[in-house]
């Protein structure tokens, strides 16, 4: 049996890369394939092409990268024709997986959609392309599954998988030690892993950093980058800010563990400062006409997926084109000055963990998957 895993960015890379071990597990003979990165390659999933290598966000970066789209779709298109794999799993990266659903669809080819953009949220109208061009939607969150359907589409609420990889996680116990000794109050900085995020929102964490440092000196900052390259870029900017600052790549876990709370921008980074209960202010700087064109599309009241889950706002956000460098800051400082208030956040943040972060559905995916298929196989009963 071969399956063809699809994922366009890092994190679905990592989701990507558990579900072709999950499949593995289940069944030794299943044959994983498809577009990624490198996690799912080391997973055993041979890649056709390094998909999150292309990873995009905007509409301007799209139709940059969209000649790069097409040829990768007429690739799809052939492999699915001649090689024709047993199923198409899609991993979030909405946009170019429309029509990759909609290609596996042409062939026949049953479609899953594993981790599934959040149309709740942004763009209920699309419900109709799930419901033409995916099989089955194998949700994250637990109010997806009604949600879909309501709206006719075969839906199944498995859990997250980010909390799969989060109880594996090894900590760096060396780094944790040696910044244990140093003095001071940690604060995590947390920029995304996408380069425009960094782009956009790394005024805001910095300026932040500055108001907090000038209201509790004692305070210093660990700036958790994804990749080299985004270490590079930070530490181009801290010269002459004056902060207790540095820039460190690859240790996300370890700050978070550190700190006594983070400012984040808004992602499924949420998910790990959930896991860890680490207090966190969420950001989101966008382009003024981009938020101008959410306020029509945004649906739900939440952009972090910790307060999406707890329905309040547990993690303060700030959606914004401006600079809140000053009220981000505020809100740390709330946490900071007012220990009862950050006691009780850490309480709620622990209610909610042990609610909704159920290991798992990595290991659930793939039962689904196999046993889906397996039913098709299965010759049709004599009358």
């Amino acid at each position: 049996m071969r399956i063809f895993l699809s994922a366009g960015e890092p994190s679905g890379d990592l989701h990507g890369s558990n579900l072709a071990a999950a499949l593995r597990r289940a069944d030794p003979a299943v044959e994983c394939v498809g577009f990624g990165g490198e996690r799912m390659e080391a997973a055993g999933c041979r890649l056709v092409y390094p998909l999150c290598r292309l990873a995009v966000m905007g509409f301007s970066r799209v139709l940059a990268n969209f000649v790069a789209f097409v040829r990768l779709l007429r690739r799809a298109d052939s492999y699915f024709r001649e090689q024709r794999p047993d199923a198409v799993v899609l991993i979030d990266f909405p946009g170019f997986h429309w029509w990759l659903a909609r290609r596996a669809k042409a062939h026949g080819i049953p479609v899953f959609y594993f981790v599934p953009p959040q149309l709740w949220a942004w763009a209920g109208w699309r419900v109709k392309k799930m419901r033409r061009f995916v099989d089955h939607v194998l949700c994250s969150l637990p109010f997806e599954e009604p949600w879909y359907d309501a709206r006719g589409v075969t839906a199944h609420y498995l859990g997250h998988p980010y909390f799969d990889e989060l109880p594996r996680q090894q900590l760096n116990a060396a780094f944790v030690e040696e910044e244990h000794e140093r003095p001071g109050t940690i604060i995590g900085l947390l920029p995304g892993s996408r380069n425009q995020e960094l782009e956009l929102n790394l005024t805001t964490l910095l300026g932040a950093a500055k108001h907090i440092h000038a209201a509790r000196p004692e305070t210093r900052f660990l700036v958790a980058c994804y990749k080299p390259e985004h270490k590079g870029q930070v530490e181009e900017r801290l010269p002459g800010l004056g902060l207790p600052i540095e820039a460190h790549a690859g240790y996300t876990p370890e700050i978070i563990h550190l700190a006594k709370a983070t400012v984040a921008v808004s992602g499924s980074v949420g998910l790990e400062l959930l896991y860890r209960g680490k207090p966190s202010v969420v950001v989101y700087r966008a382009h003024p006409l981009s938020l101008f064109v959410s306020r029509f599309l945004r649906q739900c009241r939440y952009i972090s997926l910790v307060n999406l889950l707890a329905g309040r706002e547990l993690f303060p956000e700030f959606l914004t084109h401006r600079d809140e460098a000053e009220g981000v800051a505020g809100r740390v400082l709330h946490w900071l000055n007012d220990e009862a208030a950050y006691r009780e956040v850490c309480g709620e943040l622990a209610a909610l963990k042990a609610r909704v972060a159920v290991p798992g559905a990595c290991r659930r995916a793939a039962g689904y998957i196999l046993e889906v298929l397996k039913r098709r196989e299965l010759p049709p009963l004599a009358a």
